[in-house]
Order: C-alpha cells, then structure tokens, then sequence
C-alpha cells in the first residue's frame, strides 16, 4: 500500500529518490505539449517586453530609433505568435490571454492589440512624413511577420497566403 504510492507520487514527480524536494515535476507529457507551453511562454515574455519598451520610451531612456526597431520586430513577433497560437486552438484572443494570466501590461495592450504600429510613428508632427513613415512602418512590420511566420517553420499555404497578402497591398502603397 505504503509503498506502492509512494512510489506512485514519484513517477508523476520524476523522483528517484525517496527525498521530494530533489524531484522534478512534470509539466507536459508529450512534445507536442512542451511546444504549446513555450509558445504561450514566447506570447508572455512579447507582452511584458513591450511594457517595458514602452516604459523606458515615456521616460526617454532609449533614442527613438532604436525604439522604433524593436517595437516593430515586437509586434510582427507578436502578431506570428498569437496567429500561429489562434491558428492550432491554445488562445482565442491574445487580449483573453492577457487576461487569463493577469497581466497589467496597459501600455503593451495599447501597443499591440489597439494600434500596431510604434508611438513615434503615430505622433509624428510632420504630416507627409508621418504618413510615409506609417506606410513604410506597415511594409515592415507585415514583412517581419511573413519571415517570422515561415522561421517557425508555418508552411501551410493558407498560413502564408494571408501573410503574403497582407504584404503586397502595402508594398504597393
């Protein structure tokens, strides 16, 4: 009896040893969900990220540049992964997600699910070259998310078409 369950507890722990504190839990039991797990890991630290960049954007602590980068390359990240997340059924919003997990991150919910572009292109004070700079932010970011999409290895034609296709009207534009 004793024993059996004992060593029961261990299996599910991974224990080999009689000492608990040594042993290691399961998480997942399969690859395929050790996947779904770092994915929605991926999706969390994107989120809490963009909080931060957009923290130390407000307080000036990086140049606008570089700001611009990295918020792009956040949200076309973003975009892959909570597409690729709705796609095979783990999420149904990226904003329910947030949600779920209790993550305060206003800023990054504004950043990604509300505007998609970075806070210096949209206040720009030069009208002209705001708009260029929203066009050209739009065939970036669009772009990025094409390359990222194919990086996680997303072949399916119906995956990548819509990527593409989101890519060439603003190409053209």
């Amino acid at each position: 009896g004793r024993k059996k369950s004992q060593r029961r507890r261990n299996e599910m722990l991974h224990c080999d040893s009689e000492d608990v504190s040594r042993c290691e839990v399961k998480l997942y039991g399969s690859t395929r969900e050790r996947r779904k797990y770092d994915d929605l890991a991926d999706l969390y630290a994107l989120i809490k990220t963009t909080e931060k960049l957009e923290k130390a954007f407000a307080r000036d602590a990086i140049k606008p540049e570089d700001y611009d980068r990295a918020c792009l390359r956040l949200i076309s990240q973003f975009k892959a992964s909570e597409a690729a997340l709705q796609e095979d059924g783990t999420i149904k919003t990226a904003d329910e997600f947030m949600r779920d997990y209790k993550m305060d991150c206003p800023r990054a919910r504004e950043r990604l699910l509300r505007c998609g572009v970075p806070a210096t292109t949209l206040n720009s004070t030069d009208t002209a070259a705001s708009e260029r700079a929203l066009r050209v932010a739009e065939c970036v970011q669009h772009f990025i998310t094409a390359m990222d999409a194919l990086k996680l290895e997303q072949r399916g034609v119906d995956e990548v078409q819509t990527l593409v296709a989101d890519l060439v009207p603003s190409l053209r534009r």
